[in-house]
């Protein structure tokens, strides 16, 4: 199997080298699965545990306090899942494979959501704020009740671009998976690009595509699916490439972007001041 893994685009990380540790470690912990989708999830998972990215624990924070987190994973046989707004899940992109294995249904939300995951036998009680998301957050001065405070609030806070996610192949099939705790200070409820297909994540028999950065833009361009059509004309490399210049024009967004083929051929490609990856083959 053969896996590329990324911790998300955005601004210089702190800790870079323990950052790359631990995505290299992922990518290679999961190469050893037999299935691509498996594989994706399993190099996901470890980053949704570390604080140091932004998903899962140590995710960010909205306007009520709380980390909410979303997933997307899809294979490119066309089997699809994503979970969005749940509270108390670390492991998002399991919960978004349950979907897309077990239910008839290509997103599942909120409350619901988090019980599918507890029934399925993942953890959903878990504390996702940290010590430093605490503190970033109390030194945010968090808006009082009031509606019209709340949403200025909302505007002048609202930040932030990181997400992880992986793409998976095994010569013949392929996954990918995005998941994310969103950007910090939304107004509490929002759901970014990450679950919704097309865009945080895509994949067809041509390859595969994992996005992260500017959620509303990615969202509104369709980023993931943008970058899997020109799969089949171009290169991995090229077809990110020109896709984010495209968007870059089109949005002014700032993205990342990890495309993979079925053969495994890699391309990765960001316009904000950093984004780690990591790749592993069995």
């Amino acid at each position: 199997m053969h896996v590329v893994v990324h911790g998300g685009a955005g601004s210089a990380p702190e800790a870079p080298v323990a950052r790359q540790k631990a995505l290299t470690e992922a990518a290679a912990d999961a190469s050893v699965a037999t299935d691509p989708l498996d594989a994706v999830c399993d190099a996901v998972r470890p980053l949704e545990r570390d604080p140091r990215f932004n998903a899962g624990v140590g995710g960010a924070v909205q306007s009520d306090g709380a980390v909410r987190t979303d997933a997307g994973v899809m294979t490119a046989a066309g089997v699809a899942g994503a979970a969005c707004a749940m509270s108390g899940v670390a492991q998002a992109a399991d919960v978004a494979r349950v979907v897309a294995r077990e239910t008839p249904h290509l997103l599942l939300a909120g409350a619901p959501a988090v019980e599918l995951a507890r029934a399925s036998g993942i953890d959903a009680d878990e504390t996702l704020l940290t010590e430093q998301t605490r503190e970033r957050w109390a030194a945010a001065d968090p808006p009082g009740n009031d509606r019209r405070d709340h949403l200025a609030w909302v505007r002048d806070h609202f930040e932030g671009t990181d997400t992880v996610g992986a793409v998976a192949t095994d010569g013949e099939s392929l996954a990918v998976a995005t998941s994310t705790g969103g950007r910090w200070f939304a107004l509490a409820g929002r759901v970014g690009d990450v679950p919704q297909l097309g865009a945080g994540f895509y994949a067809d028999e041509r390859g595969g595509a994992s996005v992260t950065g500017e959620g509303e833009a990615i969202a509104r361009f369709g980023l993931a699916r943008r970058v899997v059509d020109r799969l089949g004309t171009l290169g991995p490399r090229q077809a990110a490439k020109e896709t984010l210049a495209a968007f870059e024009s089109a949005t002014g967004g700032k993205a990342g972007v990890v495309a993979v083929d079925t053969s495994g051929h890699v391309g990765t490609e960001y316009n904000t001041e950093a984004m780690q990856t990591a790749r592993a083959s069995d």
